[in-house]
């Protein structure tokens, strides 16, 4: 199939790489010649725009920072919209706000094409691997034409309804995954404080009623989970900055909706304070450090 992918950074590139290894040809888009060059080598073509990528393609598939980029991407002069064909099956997998993907979506129809939206779940390391998780948004009938290839990029594929529920799903996800991964290192500094071990804390804590993804697979305190990024200086993973980007996707539209966040909100408020004293490129885990003493 003929494929056109824009947007290359740390999840399109990998993304990107695994249906190249599945046999499609990619037209490439990116800023970063480099990343650009290494897709070459491995079989895709460089495009000079979206709007030039989008002529003669199969499918349209974007991975772009923030609402801005998808709009200008889709929207503008030299955008996915001058250049695709009508019916074109079309898919934004971006983390932006339910409206925006309503809106470009409802841009793109008016053209002629069915776009979906459908945000990751998983990180680099689930991209790389082709195990991501997708939750899309879409109509039934463009779910089944995105499905199999999304499939080639991940292990979960999962229909959450009309076009922008993706992001809905994505958001709440990670509004929660920031709020437990503020818990679990409370607790674990704490315990810390008063003296257990900090083994033997994390092994009662996943063995009991506070277990959950972050203190099990994820733990923020080091060594604790040997693959988890505290336990390599926080490095790689999912950075703080993104999920503070997240936190205010998901704060944004609860003030929209006029439904309250509480916990959520003060979430924020601590990884902007990480942000602040410099750490927003460290993972989200290092949050723990608001917390611990300094070593």
């Amino acid at each position: 199939m003929k494929i056109a992918f824009i947007g290359l950074g740390n999840m399109g590139a990998p993304m990107a790489r695994n249906l190249i290894k599945a046999g499609h040809a990619l037209r490439l888009v990116d800023l970063n010649k480099t990343v650009l060059a290494e897709l070459e080598q491995l079989g895709g073509s460089i495009s000079a725009s979206a709007r030039e990528a989008a002529q003669g393609a199969e499918l349209v598939i974007t991975m772009l920072p923030a609402a801005v980029h998808v709009r200008s991407v889709w929207l503008g002069e030299d955008g996915v919209l001058a250049g695709i064909g009508k019916g074109v099956p079309a898919v934004d997998c971006s983390t932006i706000d339910p409206q925006t993907a309503r809106d470009v979506a409802a841009a793109a129809a008016k053209h002629g094409v069915a776009m979906a939206d459908a945000p990751v779940s998983g990180g680099t390391g689930g991209a790389a691997a082709g195990t991501l998780t997708f939750m899309v948004g879409a109509t039934p009938e463009l779910f089944a034409t995105l499905q199999p290839v999304l499939a080639q990029m991940g292990r979960n594929i999962v229909h959450c309804g009309e076009v922008g529920t993706g992001q809905i799903a994505k958001i709440c996800n990670n509004l929660l995954l920031a709020i437990s991964m503020v818990g679990v290192s409370e607790a674990m500094a704490l315990g810390d404080a008063l003296g257990i071990d900090t083994g033997v804390l994390a092994g009662i804590i996943n063995s009991s009623t506070g277990r959950c993804w972050s203190s099990e697979m994820y733990n923020p305190w080091p060594g604790i989970v040997e693959t988890a990024p505290a336990s390599r200086g926080y490095t790689g993973g999912f950075g703080a900055e993104l999920m503070l980007k997240d936190l205010g996707l998901a704060t944004e539209a609860a003030r929209q909706a006029h439904q309250p966040v509480v916990l959520g909100a003060v979430a924020q408020q601590l990884y902007q304070a990480m942000s602040l004293r410099g750490e927003g490129g460290k993972d989200f885990s290092a949050i723990i450090n608001s917390y611990r003493k300094p070593q």
